[in-house]
C-alpha cells in the first residue's frame, strides 16, 4: 500500500466526515483519538489554531483502513499499520517538511514509524510512555469492600480534585498537565472535562479517586485513578474503580476502558480481579531534532 493513499487535512470536519465512523468501529482500541478529537472540536482546535492540527486518512477500496492526527504539543498518534504502511506514512510526511516531535500509538505501529522517521530524516528516539490498555469484561467488585462508600464529586470539591490530580501528575512524572495546573489552567489541563468520583471513609473524607471521560463512541475511559501515598494499601482503589466503572456502564457505555503503568503490577493485579481484560500494549516515543528531507 502506497503511502499516497494517504489524504491529509487540517479540517478537522473534513477529517471526521472520512473518519468518525472508523475511530467508532472500535472504540477501545481508538479510545484516546476519540477523546482528544471530542476535545478539539470543544476549545482546542480554536485554541490552538489550524496551523497546529494534521489528521490523515488512509483509504483502500472507499475503506478507511488507519488515521493519525498530530496533537496540540506536537506529537502524531497513529492507529494500527502494518510496518510497511508505517514507514510510507513516515516518508511521506517527512517528504512534505513535517517535523513531528514524536509518536504515540500500539507498540508494533509506534516502533516502526519511530524507526523509519530516524532512517529518513536521522533524527534518534526514545520511548518515554509505556502502557497496558484495558477493556472491562464483568464489573466484579472487590471482597472484601472497604469501609466507607462511592460519591460523585461536586464543585465544592475542586480545590481537593486539583490538588490530587497535580499530585497524580508528580507520580507519573507528567509534567505538562503540571504546568497548566499551576498556571490556573485547569479547564484546559485533560483534567479539566472529566467527571470524578470520591471513595469516602465512614466519617466522609475522601479517601481515594477516580475519573472518567465523557461518553463518545460508546465509550469512557478511567483515569485517572489515584490514592495518596499515606492511604494506600486499604482497597480503595479497587473500591473507587469500580464505583467509576459502575457509573460508565450506567451512562450507557458498551466500551469502558482504561490504562496501567505496566511496571505496576499491583495496579495490574487490581484491575484484573475486578474485570478489567487486557487489550492492548501502547508507547510513546520521542524524537530528537532532525531535518527533514524535501519533498
Amino acid at each position: 500500500m502506497l503511502s499516497d493513499d494517504w489524504r491529509l487535512t487540517d479540517d478537522l470536519d473534513d477529517f471526521l466526515s472520512r473518519a468518525g465512523g472508523f475511530l467508532r468501529s472500535r472504540p477501545a482500541l481508538h479510545n484516546t483519538p476519540l477523546t482528544d478529537i471530542e476535545k478539539l472540536r470543544g476549545d482546542g482546535a480554536v485554541a490552538h489554531g489550524a496551523a497546529a492540527l494534521l489528521f490523515g486518512v488512509l483509504e483502500s477500496a472507499g475503506e478507511v483502513r488507519a488515521v493519525f492526527y498530530r496533537r496540540p504539543r506536537g506529537h502524531l498518534w497513529i492507529t494500527p499499520l502494518s510496518a510497511e504502511q508505517a514507514g510510507g506514512l513516515a516518508g511521506r510526511l517527512a517528504g512534505l517538511g513535517h517535523s513531528p516531535s514524536g509518536v504515540f500509538g500500539d507498540h508494533d505501529t509506534a516502533t516502526a514509524f519511530a524507526g523509519a522517521w530516524q532512517r529518513h530524516t536521522g533524527a534518534t528516539y526514545t520511548p518515554f510512555w509505556r502502557t497496558h490498555l484495558y477493556r472491562l469484561g464483568t464489573l466484579t467488585p472487590p471482597r472484601p469492600r472497604p469501609a466507607g462508600r462511592g460519591r460523585l464529586a461536586g464543585e465544592r470539591d475542586h480545590e481537593q480534585l486539583v490538588r490530587w490530580c497535580r499530585e497524580f501528575c508528580v507520580d507519573v512524572g507528567e509534567q505538562p498537565s503540571i504546568d497548566l495546573i499551576d498556571a490556573g489552567r485547569w479547564a484546559e489541563s485533560r483534567f479539566g472535562d472529566r467527571h470524578f468520583t470520591f471513595w469516602e471513609a465512614p466519617d466522609g473524607t475522601p479517601v481515594s479517586m477516580a475519573a472518567a471521560t465523557s461518553l463518545v463512541g460508546g465509550m469512557i475511559r478511567v483515569d485517572p485513578v489515584y490514592t495518596p501515598a499515606h492511604l494506600r494499601g486499604h482497597g480503595y482503589a479497587g473500591a473507587v474503580t469500580v464505583e467509576a466503572s459502575r457509573a460508565a456502564l450506567a451512562a450507557g457505555a458498551t466500551d469502558v476502558v482504561l490504562f496501567t503503568d505496566p511496571a505496576n503490577r499491583t495496579s495490574n493485579a487490581l484491575y484484573q480481579r475486578i474485570g478489567y481484560v487486557r487489550l492492548a500494549d501502547f508507547v510513546g516515543h520521542r524524537f530528537s531534532s532532525g531535518a527533514p528531507e524535501a519533498g
